[in-house]
């Protein structure tokens, strides 16, 4: 397997915008992914949106981006309250938000939903990303669901033991309120990894998987 960097001790410092439809999606899809860059990024800098999150998910939300980025700068986050499960019957709002964004952050880096996800709102954000920033690099992150819609990614982020327990810690720890719900569990987060820590051969075991439609190679 071929592999290329954007990480590293000579890696140039990065301009990163996290997208998520809600106040979980962030962390669950690209947490470990997120937690390396800030380890080998000491100047990384974050823009965090999430467009539907509002009281206990709000606060939620502001705590995890805090957990995740450590002492890396965050922009935001963000936080929208857009109705759960109905952002497609608001599209043109939410496109404004990504209006707004193109207007204020250009980043070398963007963390999405995959396109081809079950979830509705994660669909559209997928493809206003898409929209809105047409000459960056995209990665798209998946997120388990009872749906069962878990494909090939094509790009793997593989990252030690220690950063796969510490996600994990952080997501059961930040996000009280979604503990009772019979899928969000740790189990389900270290399974996923393992899976595809397995598919790109990680020496630990453990990676996080993107989708990625375009992407230029330059000398």
């Amino acid at each position: 397997m071929r592999s290329l960097s954007l990480f590293g001790e000579t890696a140039p410092a990065l301009n990163v915008l996290c997208l998520g439809a809600h106040s979980d999606d962030i962390e669950i899809g690209c947490g470990g992914t997120v937690l390396r860059l800030v380890e080998e990024h000491p100047n990384c800098v974050f823009h965090w949106v999430v467009f539907s999150a509002d009281g206990p998910r709000a606060a939620e939300a502001r705590r995890a981006a805090a957990l995740f980025s450590g002492a890396n700068i965050v922009h935001g986050p963000q936080i929208k309250a857009f109705q759960d499960g109905f952002m497609p019957f608001a599209g043109g709002e939410v496109k404004a938000v990504f209006e707004e964004l193109k207007q204020t952050v250009c980043p070398d880096l963007i963390f999405t939903h995959n396109r081809k996800d079950a979830h509705q709102d994660h669909r559209l954000l997928a493809e206003l990303t898409w929209n809105t920033f047409r000459n960056h690099l995209i990665l798209e992150y998946e997120i388990p669901k009872y749906d069962g819609d878990l494909g090939q990614p094509s790009v793997f982020v593989p990252f030690d033991a220690e950063v796969c327990e510490k996600k994990v810690c952080y997501l059961m720890d930040a996000f009280q309120s979604q503990c009772s719900k019979h899928w969000f569990q740790r189990e389900t987060f270290l399974s996923l990894m393992r899976l595809r820590g397995m598919e790109c051969n990680a020496p630990s075991g453990y990676a996080e998987a993107f989708y990625c439609r375009k992407l230029l190679l330059v000398p």
